[in-house]
């Protein structure tokens, strides 16, 4: 009687066991993909937290240098807005206040890019229907790209505590563990999004949206809060409490630890989760919740130039529009520049490094600048290589099977690229002015040079993308090695010569400084030749099968 009073459970106990068999096979496989990608994710955000330690030692010498800068940024409801109010006033508290918010946003965007390239991205080219073929269960797939995910922000967050420990090792394991949190709630999130949507990219674009929405809400309830007269800290906003990236901040590394709000990441890692389990037992293979919409049986695309507009206009817009909200955000901020260096000569250089102009307004205005170009060559990369996906999910072969030529319907693509950087950058110059209230031309100025860099990253996905195919995704190398140099490398007293391995090392630093037309005709001769070697490779090669 036992036994049969125990079958049902045993026969659910089974059911369920099917439908994770093979997740070690697939986590290995996502693993194995992910060997280049994972580490240096992982490097890039665990190295910037670890290399403040050194940087703001230098920085800020004394334990008076260090209370001073905490009071006077806790105070600066600008500086709050940008990197959250200080909690400690110790060299692993100001760490935590300088990186840590910036961090947590890093390994989301790592996380969510993980999870959809092993769930939804695998649906869409086709690959998982032939996984799926053999023995895989339903719910492998996702389990395995969590699972991903997971050994990734583990990886962050012992490269953090690790490199932390010497400063504390209560305050590095909460730091760590906050920004590893932080990317798990976001990869559970893109599951979630990747069963509602019909692509990866719009599952990206989906969660990348909550992302910089969280980002928001954290920068508005920072610059709203409290903080304690003469003090550090101080009361978070609600809105702080409404974000994931608030709740790592809220953390307090260094600073009397909240673990409890560990608790807060727990519980929206486990429901977001279970939803996305739940959803992906509930449809078909390639299916999603919300469909794309065929649109009208008869259109005006009238050309490859049509089509690609039609293909990129939403991410030109949300690109245009979150440029534009940056530059208002940054551009309410100028008139707080100064308090963010105070009379620390050490900081000085490093902001004039950055920004190459001895007025502290010109020279953040000219740091603004070169941060929205690099963060715009992002842009310019995924819009690129927006061909090679077309081409690789085949998608470009009905279109290249009429009338159409290869470097037709390639330049329609570009086109939304190179002129989409322009757009973009045009909107952030505006923006910056228009919160700052004077100096249209300067600060339109000091925009727009920033394009012959970013032109040239383009050109190298062009390049990449032509000519070697296979390693088209290393473009994203070049860009996140200009951000990173561009970010980090100033505060880490690189040499010259290894910050002038980003293009925008080479740009006249505006406003400020004459005009120099030597580098910037350079640059963008070399772009021209790059696309046009890349157009011609183009040309040549054989297309994807």
């Amino acid at each position: 009687m036992t036994a049969v009073a125990d079958a049902p459970r045993i026969t659910a106990v089974a059911r369920r066991s099917r439908q994770l068999a093979g997740t070690g096979t697939l986590l290995r496989l996502a693993l194995r993909r992910d060997r280049i990608m994972m580490p240096v994710w992982v490097l890039v955000i665990g190295g910037m937290v670890v290399s403040g330690v050194g940087s703001l030692e230098t920085l800020y010498a004394t334990q008076a240098e260090r209370a001073d800068v905490a009071r006077s940024m806790s105070a600066n409801s600008s500086m709050r807005s940008l990197y959250g109010p200080v909690f400690g006033d110790s060299v692993g508290g100001l760490v935590a206040w300088r990186f840590g918010a910036f961090a947590a946003v890093l390994a989301a965007v790592m996380s969510l890019v993980v999870v959809v390239r092993h769930t939804r991205e695998e649906e869409e080219t086709g690959r998982q229907e032939l996984l799926s073929s053999a023995v895989v269960g339903r719910r492998a797939p996702l389990t395995a790209a969590l699972l991903t995910a997971l050994v990734a922000n583990a990886a962050v967050a012992l490269v953090i505590t690790a490199g932390l420990a010497g400063q504390g090792a209560g305050g590095a394991l909460a730091l760590g563990l906050a920004v590893g949190g932080t990317g798990m709630v976001f990869a559970t999130m893109a599951a979630s999004v990747a069963q509602i949507t019909e692509s990866a990219r719009l599952a990206k674009g989906v969660t990348a949206a909550v992302l910089g929405f969280a980002f928001v809400l954290r920068a508005a309830g920072d610059a709203g809060g409290t903080s304690r007269a003469g003090g550090l800290g101080g009361g978070s906003s609600v809105l702080t409490w409404l974000s994931p990236v608030g709740w790592a901040e809220n953390v307090r590394a260094f600073a009397a630890e909240r673990w409890w709000v560990l608790l807060l990441v727990a519980a929206a890692v486990t429901v977001q989760a279970v939803i996305a389990y739940e959803l992906t037992g509930r449809r078909d293979m390639g299916m999603s919740f919300l469909p794309a919409r065929p649109g009208p049986a008869e259109g005006k695309l009238a050309g490859a130039g049509a089509l690609a507009r039609r293909l990129q206009r939403g991410s030109v817009l949300g690109w245009t529009l979150g440029f534009l909200l940056a530059g208002v955000v940054f551009g309410g901020m100028v008139e707080g520049a100064a308090d963010l260096v105070g009379d620390n000569e050490r900081a000085r250089e490093i902001f004039e490094r950055m920004g190459g102009q001895s007025a502290l307004t010109d020279a953040f205005l000219a740091t603004m600048a070169g941060m929205f170009g690099m963060i715009a060559a992002l842009y310019v990369v995924a819009s690129v290589l927006r061909l090679h996906s077309e081409e690789t999910s085949q998608r470009a072969e009905p279109v290249l099977a009429g009338a159409v030529g290869r470097l037709r319907w390639a330049s329609g693509h570009l086109l939304i690229a190179f002129g989409g950087a322009v757009l973009i950058m045009t909107v952030a110059g505006l923006g910056l002015s228009l919160a700052y209230g004077q100096d249209l031309g300067p600060i339109l100025g000091a925009c727009l040079v920033q394009l012959p860099a970013v032109w040239t990253l383009g050109g190298l996905a062009v390049l990449l993308y032509g000519a070697f195919p296979k390693a088209a995704v290393a473009a994203w190398g070049g860009a996140g090695l200009s951000l990173a140099l561009g970010w980090i490398g100033p505060a880490l007293n690189l040499p010259q010569s290894v910050l002038n391995l980003s293009p925008f090392a080479h740009l006249p630093k505006l406003p400020g400084p004459e005009m120099a037309w030597t580098p910037v005709l350079t640059l963008t001769a070399l772009a021209v030749v790059l696309v046009v070697a890349g157009l011609v490779g183009l040309r040549r090669r054989d297309m994807t099968t």
